[in-house]
C-alpha cells in the first residue's frame, strides 16, 4: 500500500491531552497538559492545529471543534507501563518496553555512586529526587567549594549530572554520564544519564546551559528507524531524537543545542529538501522548560509558538509525504509535583494528498503510528494497528 516517500514526526514533548483510564495508578488522576494549560492561562490560540482537529479530540478551551478538519485527529494509549521520554518515543517507533524502567524515589543505592566515584574521580552530592533548578540552589555552592558532581533523579527513570562549566570541563562531564550509564546498567537500571551543564556565580544566580546531553540505553529491539534506514532511506534525527534511540536506526543527527524555534527551523529546512524516508523531530522545551518547572504560561506561549510556525512545514511538505504531529507523554504544568504524567497523547496528520477530515478515534498504542508510518513509507508492515487506510483512499 506504499503511498508517501516521506513521513515527519514532531513529538511536542509532554504534550498530553488527558490522563489515561489507568494514571491513578501512576499518582496522576485528572492530570490534562494541554487542558489545564487552557484552563489556566484562559484558553490556547491554535489555529493551524484546530484545523487539523485538535479540538474533536477533547475539550481544550480556546480550541474550537471543527466541522470539516484538513487532517486526522485522535488520540493514542500508551501500553508500556511508563511515563517516560524514552518509552514513549520507544513506542512510537514501534519497540513496546514490556517491563517499566525502575525509579529511586529514595535516590540511587550506595554501590552504584561508589563505583561512580571510584570511576569518575570525583565524589557526589545530593542523590535525591529533585527539581533540576532548585538543586542547583541547594548545591550548587557547595559543588564550587569541593568539585563534588551533583547527581540526582526525579519520578522518572533517569539519573542526571549537574556540572558547573567553569568548574568541570564539558568533555570530563560528558565522560563522566557515559560512566555513569555503564555503572547503571550493571547496578540500577535507567533509560537515561542527562548531563546538566550550568553557569553562574552563586545560588540563586545558577543557570543551566544550552550543553545539556542525554545517554540512552540501546532500543530492546529493531525499530521502525532501523527498518527504514535498511530500506536504504534516510532516518534525520532532530532535536534529542538521536540521543533518545542512542543513534541506533538514525541516519543523520542535526541536535539542536538553543531551543523549540532552532528545532522547528531545521525541521522546515529538512522538509524543503528532498530527502526521501523519516524526518523525527522532538521539541523538549515543552517538557524541560515549561513542565517540568510548571510554567503554564510559558508552556502555551510556547505552543503558539508552534502553531504559528506549523503552516511554514506545510507548506514546504511535498505531495506525497505526511506530518504527523503527536507527544510522547504527559506534563501537566497545573498538577502536583514536578514530573511526567501518565496521559493520552494527540494524533494529528496533514498530507496535501491525505484524506481530510478522518476520526481517527482511540488508538491502542503509541506504536500504532510506527505501523502507519511503515505500511506507506514501505508498503508493508508486521505492527498492529496502522490506520493507514483512514489516510488514503
Amino acid at each position: 500500500m506504499k503511498k508517501i516517500d516521506r513521513a515527519t514526526i514532531i513529538v511536542l514533548d509532554s504534550a498530553g491531552i488527558g490522563y489515561m483510564p489507568d494514571a491513578e495508578d501512576f499518582g496522576d488522576k485528572g492530570a490534562n497538559t494541554l487542558g489545564n494549560i487552557a484552563l489556566t492561562c484562559g484558553g490556547l490560540n491554535l489555529k493551524n492545529m484546530e484545523d487539523l482537529g485538535l479540538g474533536n479530540v477533547d475539550e481544550i478551551l480556546g480550541v474550537a471543534k471543527v466541522q470539516e478538519a484538513k487532517g486526522a485527529f485522535g488520540k493514542a494509549a500508551e501500553k508500556a507501563k511508563g511515563k517516560d521520554t524514552t518509552t514513549g518515543h520507544w513506542e512510537i517507533a514501534g519497540v513496546i518496553q514490556e517491563k517499566a524502567f525502575p525509579t529511586y524515589p529514595n535516590g540511587f543505592p550506595k554501590e552504584t555512586l561508589d563505583e561512580i566515584e571510584r570511576r569518575t574521580g570525583r565524589k557526589i552530592l545530593c542523590n535525591l529526587p529533585y527539581s533540576g533548578t532548585k538543586v542547583l540552589d541547594d548545591y550548587g555552592d557547595e559543588q564550587l567549594k569541593t568539585g563534588a558532581w551533583i547527581i540526582y533523579t526525579s519520578a522518572d527513570p533517569v539519573l542526571q549530572i549537574a556540572a558547573h562549566e567553569e568548574l568541570i570541563s564539558l568533555e570530563e562531564l560528558y565522560k563522566a554520564c557515559k560512566i555513569a550509564l555503564e555503572v547503571c546498567n550493571e547496578k540500577s537500571p535507567v533509560a537515561r544519564v542527562i548531563a546538566r551543564p550550568y553557569v553562574g556565580e552563586k545560588s540563586g544566580a545558577f543557570t543551566r546551559t544550552s550543553n545539556r546531553h542525554d545517554y540512552s540505553v540501546l532500543p530492546p529491539k529493531e525499530s521502525m528507524l532501523d527498518r527504514i534506514k535498511d530500506k536504504g532511506l534516510s532516518v534525520i534525527g532532530i532535536g534529542k531524537t538521536n540521543d533518545i534511540f542512542a543513534g541506533v536506526g538514525i541516519t543523520e543527527n542535526r541536535g539542536t543545542n538553543k531551543d523549540n524555534l532552532d528545532g522547528i527551523l531545521k525541521t522546515i529546512e529538512a522538509l524543503k529538501e528532498d530527502s526521501k524516508g523519516l524526518i523525527f523531530t522532538n521539541l523538549v522545551d515543552f517538557d524541560m522548560k515549561y513542565g517540568h518547572r510548571r510554567d503554564p504560561k510559558g508552556y502555551k506561549l510556547a505552543l503558539e509558538e508552534f502553531d504559528n510556525y506549523l503552516p511554514q512545514m506545510m507548506e514546504n511538505m511535498k505531495e506525497n509525504e505526511i506530518l504527523l504531529i503527536t507527544a510522547d507523554h504527559g506534563c501537566d504544568p497545573t498538577y502536583k509535583g514536578t514530573d511526567h504524567t501518565r496521559e493520552y497523547v494527540p494524533v494529528l496528520v496533514y498530507g496535501k494528498n491525505m484524506n481530510k477530515n478522518v476520526n481517527l478515534g482511540t488508538r491502542n498504542s503509541f506504536a500504532e503510528i510506527a505501523a502507519t508510518i511503515e505500511e506507506l513509507l514501505l508498503g508493508e508492515t508486521k505492527l498492529e494497528g496502522s490506520f493507514a487506510n483512514k489516510l488514503f483512499k
